[in-house]
């Protein structure tokens, strides 16, 4: 088997994958300030077709690169999400917690019959006031942090909801989407999502030319 020639230049690899993303992405539809975001998303993704289900409140970008800049922290319902954040460009030296692996987590889980993530969840107490969510993989902690926010637990500054699968995720992303909680939100409507996606969107804030 002969192999393609391919790219080895690392610089050269970054440059021509940012210029294709762009080149192949209809934004025509986007506001401007998710543009960069919704690019970063295509360029984890490779897959053009994803801003489509993108889905943001008014003011979201904003309101999370202010919480960032004001130094707040960073949940998160999975590890993959966590490791995914480019902490070098965090601009306060923020947090990013993930609460999943807590040695009170499995006993909590079996206790309310739910899954580890959603019990996670539950661990994030006052600081979750004004912190940035992130959730790029179970849509059960999606759905339990709106149970909390629906019993008056503390408000984030932006929820970015896109966890993945094919039971609860669309439910879940759906239901921040057409919910009243007054929380501003970044979305990825349907059954598509992952915890790249999640920390994308996350990273995007803080590199909003688009790289």
């Amino acid at each position: 088997m002969t192999l393609p020639g391919y790219l080895r230049d690392p610089a050269e690899i970054y440059r021509a994958s940012w210029a294709l993303a762009r080149a192949e992405t209809d934004l025509t539809a986007i506001p401007g300030d998710l543009a960069a975001l919704a690019l970063r998303l295509v360029h984890a993704s490779g897959d053009p077709s994803v801003v489509a289900d993108l889905r943001a409140s008014e003011g979201a970008v904003a309101a999370g690169m202010a919480a960032l800049e004001a130094g707040a922290p960073v949940f998160c319902d999975s590890e993959m999400v966590a490791h995914g954040v480019i902490r070098a460009r965090l601009p306060a030296a923020n947090a990013v917690i993930c609460k999943l692996n807590h040695e009170s987590v499995p006993a909590r889980a079996e206790r309310l019959a739910t899954t580890r993530s959603a019990a996670a969840v539950d661990l994030w107490g006052g600081a979750l006031r004004g912190a940035l969510v992130a959730i790029g993989n179970a849509p059960t902690a999606l759905f339990r942090l709106l149970e909390r926010l629906e019993d008056r637990a503390p408000r984030p500054a932006l929820i970015i909801a896109m966890p993945v699968g094919f039971v609860g995720a669309a439910e879940s992303k759906q239901a921040v989407i057409d919910g009243d909680h007054g929380i501003p939100y970044i979305a990825l409507a349907g059954r598509r999502g992952g915890s790249a996606l999640a920390a994308a969107a996350v990273n995007a804030l803080v590199a909003q030319d688009g790289s």
